[in-house]
């Protein structure tokens, strides 16, 4: 079953992105463009 989960910027908190998400074991960690940081970023999930 998946779920929705929220990505947060690393840097700043921006929550920027959602995505469909299978993992129950940890958090989701991504490396996205951040549009407030204007770089790549890791982007982890959020509840």
């Amino acid at each position: 079953m998946t779920k929705k989960a929220i990505l947060a910027c690393s840097d700043c908190g921006s929550r920027n992105y959602s995505t469909a998400s299978k993992n129950d074991s940890g958090r989701l960690e991504l490396k996205k463009f951040c549009s407030a940081c204007s770089t790549h970023t890791i982007h982890k999930e959020t509840k």
